[in-house]
């Protein structure tokens, strides 16, 4: 437990890297297909466009809340939980929870609620606690 112990201050960095991963991948991801995702999802396109910003601003401000201010992680923190109770309100909950809810089905079903409401509650997480996750028994 010790030697697991040692490492407790650096445990942050393996959710924030996820985080930041998961949020940059779909964020950028969005720009090249925004047209498409408007269309989709019955959406204004310059809302896809904020959305494909705002989640790439949240993925970069996650990795620098590491290593600079509070603020960075708490405003990341602040934006994933909105941007993912939204996608669980606007889309995923009417498909239930389970991640894989209608697949198979022929339809275009983006999936359950699960995933959004984990991720929400990781990002409040980061949110409330902000940077004093970096110190945990440093």
């Amino acid at each position: 437990m010790d030697k697991l112990n040692s490492f407790s201050g650096y445990g942050h960095w393996l959710v924030r890297l996820s985080l930041a991963g998961t949020f940059l991948f779909h964020g950028m991801g969005k720009f090249p297909m925004a047209e498409m995702m408007a269309k989709m999802m019955d959406m204004p396109l310059p809302m896809i466009y904020m959305l494909a910003m705002m989640e790439v601003a949240a993925g970069a401000l996650i990795l620098y809340g590491g290593i600079g201010p509070d603020w960075a992680t708490r405003v990341a923190g602040l934006i994933i939980a909105a941007v993912m109770i939204s996608a669980v309100g606007m889309v995923h909950l009417q498909n239930g929870w389970s991640f894989t809810s209608g697949w198979g089905e022929g339809t275009n079903n983006m999936g359950g609620s699960e995933f959004q409401t984990l991720v929400a509650a990781v990002a409040l997480f980061f949110a409330f606690k902000g940077n004093s996750l970096n110190e945990a028994n440093a």
